[in-house]
């Protein structure tokens, strides 16, 4: 079988890759079984010198990869170099901090002597997506790596040629053979590959459907998940904030990587009292984004990554209109290019306040209220974060608990960041990433007893 990755601008084929053969695939993961008891055995110091050594790779390639992550899914190259930044960020992050986060922790019992030591597990199958196809893998990698795992990429067949980059900075870096491991396989070996005995957990990031039916096949093989799925972000205005510096998180919260991102504010509740200024001056921003070749420096606003995708968030836009939304700017598409959209006075019961909308469209929905603001917020299924733009942070603060969502920033766009553990509620999936919650997921957490 062959996967073709295609620039969604203009067409042309960037890759071409053939799937992996079920022998050469079992070879592959029988492999990383062996590799998994060579390197456990490594010293943490040495896999935190190579963890290190793996950013300094993705620095020293930065233009290379970047322009192979503009290619495949058509980000904006000045994002696509950021994320390629952003990777190396976590690597140091996790070489300067794996030391402590994996240390023994001592527990006074009745015992001599007690503690909790954390063993790596084996290896561990990452299912990646295309949005941000280097941060989702790092942000898995380096800590999972760095705890003593060996890794398994199945990346989606759009991006198999930044896949290949991947695994190549880890040979680069210097990692023993076999550590990481990147799987040019269809999605219907992926049954196979979770019951294999040296796979030990799963890691996914994707679509609620991709996170039920990888949750189901792990859970019939005893074998741990963690699911980072979609989000339907509230981006809330409180009358006393400061509009205009409202306006520009929210402009970089919705259209960052052309609004393909499960964290990015899809739908914003405002204040009445300030919702006919904050939508005009939000359209007025819209109307100065630059769209065209993202290779192109001062692009802001790409292709989509597939035209199924555009197709989708345009059905989504039309449905809205239809129910009795206002189309105050954009609503066209041409191919993979879906216009920025802003559609008012929706409602729930609309696809864009309901549904994930996954592009460069901003939901406005007026709130009578603070408390009617934090109502319409919880009406959905899922539960990535939210923001809240109030110039009082301390009533502000007073509010978190109101939010059943993973995280809730003040006066900031929701965003992942190293230190910080990252995952969501509800059908935003389960687990999380990142800080020293992350590390945890694929650790035994190992209850050590002495009596003397």
């Amino acid at each position: 079988m062959e996967f073709k990755s295609i620039n969604p601008y203009n067409g042309e084929q960037v890759g071409s890759y053939t799937a992996l053969t079920q022998e050469a695939l079992t070879e592959k993961l029988n492999r990383s079984q062996s590799a998994f008891e060579s390197w456990r055995k490594i010293p943490l110091a040495e896999r935190c010198r190579l963890l290190k050594k793996a950013g300094q790779v993705l620095r020293d390639n930065e233009e290379e990869y970047a322009k192979m992550i503009t290619l495949e899914m058509g980000k904006p190259i000045s994002e696509s170099k950021s994320e390629v930044n952003k990777c190396a960020w976590v690597c140091d992050y996790y070489a300067e901090n794996a030391p402590t986060f994996l240390s023994d922790e001592s527990i006074t019992t009745d015992a001599s002597q007690s503690f909790v030591r954390h063993d790596p597990i084996g290896g561990v199958l990452a299912i990646m997506p295309w949005n941000f196809p280097f941060w989702q893998v790092f942000r898995y990698a380096a800590p999972t790596l760095t705890a003593g795992n060996t890794g398994l990429l199945k990346h989606a067949p759009n991006v198999f040629g930044c896949a290949q980059q991947i695994e190549d900075v880890f040979v680069k870096a210097g990692y023993p053979s076999y550590v990481f491991q990147n799987l040019i396989v269809h999605q219907d070996q992926t049954e196979f590959v979770i019951a294999h005995k040296g796979v030990k957990a799963v890691t996914l990031t994707g679509s609620e459907k991709a996170g039920s039916a990888v949750a189901e096949i792990a859970g019939r093989h005893i074998k741990k998940t963690v699911l980072e799925l979609g989000g339907n972000n509230a981006f809330i205005v409180w009358e006393d904030a400061d509009i205009d510096q409202a306006v520009k998180t929210a402009i970089t919260a919705r259209m960052l990587n052309c609004g393909q991102s499960c964290i990015a504010a899809k739908r914003f509740i405002l204040m009445e009292g300030i919702y006919d200024e904050f939508v005009m001056k939000f359209i007025d921003a819209v109307k100065q984004l630059k769209s065209g070749d993202p290779l192109e420096d001062g692009t802001n606003i790409g292709p989509l990554a597939r035209v199924d995708l555009a197709d989708q968030l345009n059905k989504q836009v039309n449905e809205s209109i239809k129910k009795g939304a206002k189309l105050l700017l954009g609503g066209h598409q041409n191919g993979c290019y879906h216009e920025p959209t802003i559609l008012g006075d929706v409602i729930p019961g609309m696809a864009a306040f309901d549904q994930e909308t996954f592009g460069p469209l901003a939901a406005m929905i007026k709130a009578k209220n603070i408390d009617d603001a934090f109502e319409l917020s919880e009406k959905s299924n899922y539960g990535l974060g939210v923001t809240v733009c109030t110039k009082n942070t301390e009533k502000a603060l007073k509010y978190a608990d109101r939010v059943s969502d993973g995280a809730y920033f003040i006066n900031e766009l929701v965003k992942s960041d190293p230190r910080l553990p990252f995952g969501g509620t509800k059908k935003s999936g389960y687990g999380r990433e990142l800080a020293k919650d992350g590390i945890m997921e694929f650790v035994n957490r190992k209850t050590v007893y002495v009596k003397l």
